[in-house]
């Protein structure tokens, strides 16, 4: 890929996060860490990977993102504005009395988003269903779901991954935001996980793994999904909690905590970013 492509991409990753840190401030709340760190996989999908249509959200042939973690909603709101499915003035309202954007992502009231999540571990088995859907009406749209490293701990994830590979569900590609850390502290201390590759190795899935801030990476690895016939396929991404702001970053105490203004200021500054 064009290095130009690439770097256009990851000034819009940067952007994605300037918007994470703006509406978290202005909020008081929200949950910065986890949008951060999956930040580059979102934008690499919603600038450069996605089959989707802003001014047609509801496009039959369309591919569909779910954000499993729902609690990263800023990420999704961000990347939803930036691709034009709203104006990115609306960004400001999160958790706002009224607003469409809500702490978690509410697919009745906003367009682009495929499924309210935000209860841990669904994600993946509304993907199947939207895949088992496109194999029954002869669609070629693919699924593609995020989930957390915390949220694998949930025990439906593990049935939805066994189903998934039952069905030979090929047009499911899933990434794991695999940053370490939950709001509890590293996942290694809470609920291991540990190993996460082999165990969905063991569950029937094709596994790749990659560094989750790569643009080139990601897209790679989704290319290579892509050629992959009678598996669904895990991409575990390794990430940074924080990615891309310095005091934030590996910090557990920023999964649910939204900056001061003063702190919001310093990490724009980082982010190098006008907008």
């Amino acid at each position: 890929m064009e290095a130009e492509k690439i770097a256009w991409l990851e000034d819009k990753a940067r952007q994605i996060r300037a918007h994470i840190i703006k509406m978290t401030a202005a909020a008081g709340s929200g949950h910065p860490g986890g949008s951060l760190s999956a930040a580059d996989i979102v934008t690499a999908l919603y600038f450069h990977l996605l089959r989707i249509d802003p001014q047609n959200p509801a496009w039959p042939d369309r591919d569909r993102f779910i954000l499993s973690k729902g609690h990263a909603a800023p990420l999704l709101y961000a990347a939803l504005a930036e691709r034009g499915f709203f104006p990115v003035e609306e960004l400001l309202t999160l958790r706002k009395l009224g607003s469409r954007l809500q702490g978690h992502p509410d697919m009745k009231s906003l367009p682009g988003v495929e499924v309210s999540t935000g209860s841990l571990g669904q994600g993946l088995s509304a993907g199947n269903g939207m895949a088992l859907a496109a194999k029954l009406d002869g669609r070629d749209y693919r699924v593609f779901v995020l989930l957390g490293d915390g949220e694998i701990q949930e025990g439906m994830v593990w049935e939805a991954a066994m189903a998934a590979a039952h069905y030979r569900l090929d047009n499911v590609t899933a990434f794991l935001d695999y940053n370490g850390l939950q709001i509890d502290g590293p996942i290694t201390e809470v609920m291991s996980p540990e190993p996460v590759a082999d165990k969905w190795r063991a569950f029937g899935w094709d596994v790749q793994e990659i560094d989750g801030h790569d643009i080139g990476q990601i897209i790679k690895a989704v290319e290579v999904a892509r050629q992959v016939k009678g598996k669904p396929q895990m991409i575990v991404a390794k990430t940074c909690k924080g990615k891309g702001v310095s005091f934030m970053e590996n910090q557990v105490d920023w999964h649910g905590t939204a900056p001061k203004p003063e702190q919001a200021e310093k990490a724009l500054a980082e982010l190098r970013c006008e907008r």
